[in-house]
């Protein structure tokens, strides 16, 4: 067990949503339950019942009942929830229509945020939503984002699912052949953007880029631009483009013509990463999207009308759509589009504490650089409204939980949460009725039957083992993008233990209920046989103020694999063999011999995916002289180029 960091009160813990939610399962079906655990274990072993419970907890409006929760659960891949209803996603996002404040936007170049009401929200996805139908957008077709996080994107991803059209989307940071590799696949008709982009303290264009885009994308027929970076952008060079607000349909008091749909309508397409070929588009339903979404911030997070959410995302990470369903619970949601460390390292702390953020969102890899950089945001502001601080993209390690702890706030609940774009949600989650310990998720997600495998599909408790979940859930991809006999869908997820999903992370399950994440498995490294999840080397390394940044990898070597550890370091640090030393029994004493890298190599970059992960593989690949298929996906692909036949790796 980890170092205990936090304990909820008994008023916050009677409080909860997640506390009314056990009761209500208790007067619903006849139990006794009184705790997670309990709560937890009902969930997986009466799956349908937990989601029937959730539907009418969640509030979801449906035009016409369903008649079976679900159909084939047996069979993972074939089942169907909620059979023979009808619903719309956006009608269940924009349920209320009053005078609560629904987006805030602030961009970094803003001098304050802008807002919107739920009222105007509605009004303006009505209005778009006129102008998409009279384009002839229907049911099906495809509606494409290359966008910035602004309200402008929310209204037009409504606008979009309203109609029954699927949005998808990706951020502006990414490079032609990256937007063609994801919007080339699914061919769609409409293309929205903003003229540009602001990041650290310098303006990108975006139109120069998307006129290229057309030249290879011929199904789109509009370009939307929004302005953004200025009042009026020129569209002149960009074919069948016309401005936001000519678009908009100038009529006032419309009402949405909500489409309703099948439960496993198609809402959204999300991809892959792609850093080793090309990305599979990954096709999420509306029905699941949604009642796992308000299961997650309803439940797990605890997530009321009264509440202020904020995650720092692009729109091209599934974080952004799980933060815009926030509408469907009524709370108020906080875009911010730029760098979080522009003008300084303070930015984003000093927004939460500006509009009184009550959730705040972020990734492990920032709150490590935040620390690094030596802020101390509960020194410097007032972050007395932060009930939760979550963080996802990667493993947190102890030393941010502690860093969250000593120097962001002592009472807040501290939600490490894990997931995928491959289900658009999370296998671990945060518990607002659980204690914190240091290093852990608070717990698995309900209804969700995680386990961790080993080799012999055997479970296990208290080691280390294959991430995997064994039942059915809504919100599994309904399919891939042109993959009818789903071979690609098989082959991702179900290739290794029949009918049970393998997400791809190593993991342990503790014996009451936590989750320690240890990275990527298929980047575990496996020296004499023995595996090793890289985030417990980077624990290590990340307590060493020498280092910056690192990356792990296994390199093939006389039959075996060898840990090769690449460092970034300190402004004005050189990597002696003093310092080798160093990293090299801090590894030692804190894990075991067989962690302890073989090379530790300094390099002046350490390349990440737009979304902040670290891109093992791709290093690996690079080191086996093995290409890299898609470097678009990455944030800084030219650090690839640092890892190109090393004289340290040949000895």
């Amino acid at each position: 067990m980890g170092k205990l960091l936090w304990e909820p009160s008994e008023a916050r813990k009677k409080q909860a949503n997640l506390t009314r939610f056990m009761d209500f399962v208790n007067k619903k079906s006849g139990q006794k339950l009184t705790d997670y655990n309990e709560l937890y274990n009902w969930s997986i072993e009466n799956s349908p019942a937990f989601w029937e419970a959730m539907w009418e907890f969640g509030g979801i409006k449906a035009s016409r009942p369903y008649d079976q929760v679900v159909d084939s659960f047996e069979d993972l891949l074939g089942s169907k929830w909620f059979v023979g209803a009808r619903l719309n996603f956006a009608e269940n996002l924009l349920r209320f229509q009053d005078d609560r404040t629904a987006l805030i936007f602030k961009g970094e170049a803003m001098a304050e945020p802008v807002s919107i009401t739920y009222r105007q929200l509605h009004d303006q996805v009505a209005r778009l939503a006129k102008s998409l139908r009279e384009l002839g957008v229907t049911a099906g077709d495809r509606v494409a984002g290359f966008m910035p996080n602004m309200i402008e994107t929310v209204v037009a991803m409504l606008a979009t699912t309203s109609i029954g059209a699927i949005w998808s989307s990706c951020s502006p940071d990414f490079g032609i052949k990256g937007v063609f590799d994801r919007f080339g696949q699914i061919q769609p008709k409409v293309l929205f953007t903003a003229n540009g982009y602001s990041y650290n303290g310098k303006t990108h264009d975006s139109l120069e880029r998307v006129a290229a885009i057309l030249k290879e994308i011929p199904s789109i027929e509009r370009v939307v631009v929004v302005p953004y970076t200025e009042k009026q952008a020129d569209i002149s060079n960009v074919p069948k483009a016309v401005h936001y607000q000519d678009f908009l349909s100038p009529e006032a008091g419309l009402q949405i013509e909500f489409t309703q749909l099948p439960f496993d309508h198609p809402v959204y397409i999300m991809y892959s990463s792609g850093t080793t070929g090309i990305p599979k588009c990954i096709v999420h339903g509306a029905g699941g999207t949604l009642i796992q979404h308000l299961k997650e911030l309803i439940l797990h997070t605890d997530l009321t009308q009264q509440d202020t959410i904020f995650y720092y995302t692009t729109c091209g990470w599934m974080m952004w759509n799980w933060l815009v369903s926030s509408l469907a619970v009524g709370a108020t949601v906080l875009l911010f589009d730029g760098s979080p460390f522009y003008p300084d390292a303070g930015a984003v702390w000093k927004l939460a504490q500006e509009v009184g953020v009550t959730v705040f969102g972020t990734s492990a890899k920032y709150l490590e650089s935040v620390e690094k950089a030596g802020v101390k945001p509960g020194v410097s502001y007032d972050l007395s409204k932060i009930k939760a601080i979550l963080s996802t993209g990667s493993p947190l390690s102890v030393e941010s939980f502690e860093f969250v702890y000593r120097d962001i706030k002592q009472d807040v609940c501290l939600s490490s949460i894990s997931g995928g774009t491959d289900i658009i949600s999370c296998f671990a989650l945060g518990n607002p009725t659980r204690p914190v310990y240091a290093g852990e998720l608070q717990c698995r997600g309900l209804g969700m039957k995680v386990q961790s495998f080993d080799r012999n599909q055997k479970p296990l408790i208290n080691q280390k083992g294959e991430l995997v979940c064994t039942a059915a859930f809504p919100s599994m991809p309904i399919y891939f993008w042109n993959d009818p006999e789903n071979k690609k869908y098989r082959s991702a997820y179900f290739d290794v233990y029949p009918n049970v999903w393998r997400h791809g992370d190593y993991i342990e399950i503790t014996g009451y209920g936590g989750v320690i994440i240890y990275g990527r498995s298929d980047a575990t490294l496996n020296p004499g046989g023995v595996r090793i999840g890289t985030a417990e080397i980077y624990r290590q390394v990340e307590t060493l103020p020498e280092i910056l940044d690192s990356i792990v990898v296994g390199q093939d070597w006389e039959n075996d694999v060898r840990v090769i550890l690449f460092v970034k370091t300190a402004e004005g640090v050189v990597l002696t063999d003093e310092l080798i030393k160093k990293i090299k029994s801090t590894i030692r004493e804190n894990t075991t011999p067989r962690h302890v890298p073989a090379k530790v190599i300094a390099v002046r970059d350490i390349p990440y995916t737009l979304n902040g992960k670290k891109v093992e593989m791709a290093v690996r690949n690079i080191i086996h002289n093995q290409p890299v298929l898609n470097q678009d996906a990455m944030a800084n692909p030219g650090a690839l180029e640092l890892f190109k036949d090393l004289p340290e790796l040949k000895a």
